[in-house]
């Protein structure tokens, strides 16, 4: 994604589907693909896995008028390169978004957190409570889930090494997570292959192949962030729950609740893992008449 040291987009990204000048910046050796749309309140998307800012497009082409609009790839995931010896860790993504939000100036920001985003955000908005000023927190978690056989079953299953071997090499998780993770609508296939292309390659879906172990794995960083909440949970905060997911339940929403005992909940009925992609116009019009 390099030409004479300038990053270019490639050309298989589709301009009508994705409508946005693509931009990149150096952290810590990384080269962190992201998009920056409009003006106004700045509202900071974190996709999750196996997906990246291409997720958020319908949500981001509609906000961009009233808001600005920034949305990051990890590193490994989109069109994110990462530094030599890079491990694909969530707390290694939390030091790249921290890294992301100096480098750009951020402040007043409002995280959109989706599935993995939920914790790896919550985690910055810690460290740097001074320079986020609201929570969307969408199908996602915010705690240790050792001990929870329906996480444990996911961890064990989808991070054991011979299913992550079918990861790196036939694109298991994008295959199999996109189409499910949409309840209300079918996945095109133009749209699923921009989630296959841009892990296109063994290396290039190790990002992805890592992660379903780390929910178990990373229980220090959960606990981290649980222990953390006290320092956010006075933000004013935005729950938007698809009901249809089978990743993240009834119990996981109402657990949310209890921790942001103010927060606001928008239900989306039948929308699956992905309500932003799912059902775009209801994501959009929550966090617009949340916020107005």
């Amino acid at each position: 994604m390099t030409e004479t040291g300038v990053h270019v987009r490639p050309t298989w990204v589709d301009d009508e589907m994705f409508p946005f000048q693509s931009r990149f910046v150096e952290i810590d050796g990384h080269t962190v693909h992201y998009v920056d749309e409009g003006s106004g309140p700045t509202l900071l998307f974190l996709h999750g896995n196996p997906t990246w800012s291409f997720l958020f497009r319908d949500v981001i082409r509609e906000l961009r008028a009233g808001f600005r609009c920034i949305a990051l790839d990890y590193p490994g995931f989109g069109l994110s390169v990462p530094a030599p010896g890079y491990r694909f860790l969530p707390e290694e993504h939390a030091d790249v978004v921290a890294g992301f939000v100096d480098a750009l100036g951020l402040t007043g920001l409002t995280l959109v957190g989706q599935d993995w985003g939920g914790p790896i955000g919550l985690a910055v908005a810690q460290r740097h409570p001074k320079l986020f000023s609201r929570l969307v927190l969408a199908n996602t978690w915010a705690w240790p889930v050792n001990g929870e056989l329906h996480f444990q079953a996911f961890s064990r299953v989808m991070g054991n090494p011979v299913t992550a071997l079918l990861v790196r090499r036939l694109n298991m998780l994008v295959r199999a997570f996109i189409p499910t993770g949409h309840r209300l609508r079918k996945v095109t296939s133009a749209e699923l292959d921009h989630y296959l292309r841009a892990q296109d390659t063994p290396a290039r879906r190790q990002a992805a192949a890592v992660l379903p172990r780390r929910v178990l794995a990373s229980g220090e960083f959960f606990a981290g962030i649980e222990n953390g909440l006290d320092s956010v949970r006075h933000l004013p905060t935005l729950i938007i729950w698809g009901d249809a997911d089978i990743a993240f339940r009834t119990k996981e929403r109402e657990r949310l609740e209890r921790e942001f005992p103010e927060s606001q909940t928008v239900i989306i009925e039948g929308a699956g893992t992905y309500p932003e992609s799912d059902a775009p116009e209801e994501f959009v019009a929550g966090i617009r008449n949340w916020m107005i």
